[in-house]
């Protein structure tokens, strides 16, 4: 009997990442990513970003036909592909499926006022039906392209997402899913159905929307010019795309209410899965449907960026000529919790949403030259993030989520005790660390057709589970440092 794989595709704007599991247990077989350096981002002017979507194709044939030959099995015992992709750009596509302009993608900012006029037209109130300001989302960037590049809007066929482009290359059909479409703000959770009186609004068509497909379902066939151009064998099923941030919650087991995804890499990110549609939080939180949202169960990722995070950490390290991170957090582990009145504020990355879009920089508080060292810096930097996070924490409560168990991924942040285990008794939850990706994610996504959750979350836990942090008993040396560290950072906002 031949031993069956899953293929998955985490099409990022650095890399396209590439992952084959075993389809039986989930075991990843093996994992890489094209180019072996990162893909470039064209910015002609300030605050834009842009990628050439053929250029993501190219990779992830290249990485396809890698992972075949490096892994020596053979592709006809592939039976599904899972994608994963960066969230929130925009992609324009003519009748015959080719790009009319390089991608829009997540990071370009062009769009930020039509958003803010969209939401001040439309009203808060109108806008709750989205659960989200228009923002800077994908629908705000289509509009952008239609009043400033008119004769190339004229060409459009259908509008996507980048994870819609790549499962076009591979079958090509043209569809989304409602979870791309809520990505880019354009789904309407009262109808449960797109959100045609916002189309009225930026006067779009409605023959631009994609067919919409479900996940865990067959949405569409690997076509035999891809079957060419990959390696794949022809006709076997797409079953599954998200975002990489409800991929990444897919990845770690969260699925199901009180149940939160934690990312500590340059940004932070906290995602907590919810089934209750309401929200005072348009603005500083973004709701997206999640990976297994339907009508009857309506599952909602509420979803909290912080800006400043490790790269606050990553900064010191630079500045301070560490070793490496493990060297700064056992200088760190030698100093007693609060960093003795030392207070770092991690928001130097450019404007905070969970702080209404304030730029309050990065704050060193309450240095005494007499008595602080490097060792005091590291502690009070780990402490900061984890404030951070605790303090989003505290907004996505107030907005309605329930926090029951963190899961996060084994990356540089939750490496460090000090930041774990601060984060875990802040909250009060035990936070679980897994070693996975999001390639690996969408791999094992791909055969779960079944929509059977609770097997799918035991294998994760079987082959990734790395340890739990347990919240310590004595929470006082831990809240009044947050309460230390709260009091200056609500000088700097009123500041």
């Amino acid at each position: 009997m031949h031993t069956k794989y899953y293929i998955g595709f985490d099409l990022g704007s650095s890399s396209v990442k590439v992952a084959l599991v075993d389809a039986a247990s989930g075991e990843n077989i093996l994992s890489l990513h094209e180019p072996k350096n990162e893909m470039s981002i064209l910015s002609e002017q300030i605050d834009w970003a842009e990628q050439d979507p053929n250029d993501w194709w190219k990779f992830v044939c290249k990485g396809t036909k890698r992972i075949l030959q490096e892994s020596k099995i053979d592709s006809s015992n592939i039976e599904a592909v899972g994608i994963s992709y960066q969230m929130h750009g925009l992609v324009v596509v003519d009748a015959n499926g080719e790009p009319l302009r390089n991608s829009i993608i997540w990071c370009d900012s062009r769009a930020v006022d039509i958003g803010k006029q969209a939401f001040k037209d439309l009203t808060k109130e109108r806008c709750a039906s989205l659960l989200n300001s228009p923002a800077n989302f994908t629908a705000s960037k289509l509009k952008w392209v239609k009043d400033n590049e008119p004769d190339l809007y004229q060409k459009i066929h259908k509008f996507m997402l980048p994870g819609d482009f790549i499962a076009l290359k591979l079958t090509g059909t043209i569809s989304t899913t409602n979870n791309g479409l809520s990505e880019g703000i354009f789904w309407d959770y009262e109808s449960d159905s797109v959100a045609s009186w916002l189309l009225d609004y930026f006067e779009f068509s409605q023959d631009l929307v994609p067919d919409v497909v479900e996940n865990f379902t067959p949405q569409a066939y690997i076509s035999k010019q891809a079957a060419v151009e990959t390696g794949l064998p022809e006709g076997i099923p797409i079953t599954y795309r998200a975002g990489d941030q409800p991929n990444n919650a897919l990845s770690l087991n969260v699925f199901n209410s009180g149940e939160v995804a934690a990312t500590g890499g340059t940004s932070g990110v906290i995602y907590a899965v919810t089934d209750n549609k309401n929200s005072n939080e348009a603005s500083r939180i973004n709701h997206f449907a999640h990976v297994n949202y339907s009508a009857e169960n309506p599952t909602i990722g509420k979803l909290l960026c912080i800006n400043g995070a490790g790269i606050m950490y990553r900064w010191l390290r630079n500045q301070s000529s560490a070793e490496s991170y493990e060297t700064m957090n056992r200088k760190a582990s030698k100093i007693a919790i609060g960093s003795e009145g030392l207070v770092i504020l991690p928001f130097g990355n450019g404007a905070e949403r969970m702080l209404d879009n304030t730029n309050v920089g990065t704050q060193f508080c309450n240095i005494n030259l007499n008595q602080h060292s490097k060792a005091h810096l590291y502690r009070a930097a780990l402490e900061g993030i984890a404030f951070s996070f605790v303090y989003g924490m505290e907004i996505l409560k107030n907005d309605n989520a329930t926090i029951k168990v963190i899961r996060a991924g084994n990356d540089n942040l939750f490496r460090s005790e000090i930041f774990a285990k601060t984060l875990a008794t802040l909250i009060g939850y035990e936070i679980e660390i897994y070693n996975t990706t999001g390639a690996i994610g969408a791999a094992r996504a791909a055969g779960l057709t079944d929509k059977d959750f609770e097997r799918f979350g035991k294998n994760i836990t079987k082959n990734d589970h790395v340890m739990t942090f347990k919240p310590i008993e004595n929470k006082t040396p831990y809240l009044k440092a947050y309460q230390n560290w709260k009091t200056e950072l609500e000088k700097q906002i009123k500041n």
